[in-house]
């Protein structure tokens, strides 16, 4: 099939020396280093992010840490009536 493609200088320069030290075609190059990349699994390329997790050590107060939704529930029910209180 015939197409045309935009091609950067700089790879053009590399598959035109890479088809002279072949002794292949410009075509033959161009279309197996397309088949040769078309052939890689994409996650190769990809890296997994890993976040770094550090201790925070034990609590010194005693706080049920599994709660501690309920514990900001609590302190910010607090504040609101402390801040109203004050508003009055």
């Amino acid at each position: 099939m015939r197409t045309t493609l935009t091609i950067d200088d700089g790879l053009l320069r590399q598959l035109r020396q890479k088809a002279l030290d072949s002794g292949k075609t410009f075509k033959q190059v161009v279309n197996e280093t397309l088949r040769a990349g078309l052939q890689q699994p994409v996650e190769a390329a990809r890296h997994r992010y890993v976040c770094p997790t550090f201790s925070m050590g034990q609590p010194q107060w005693p706080v049920d840490l599994d709660k501690a939704l309920t514990l900001a529930a609590e302190l910010e029910d607090q504040e609101i009536v402390t801040q109203l209180m004050q508003g009055q």
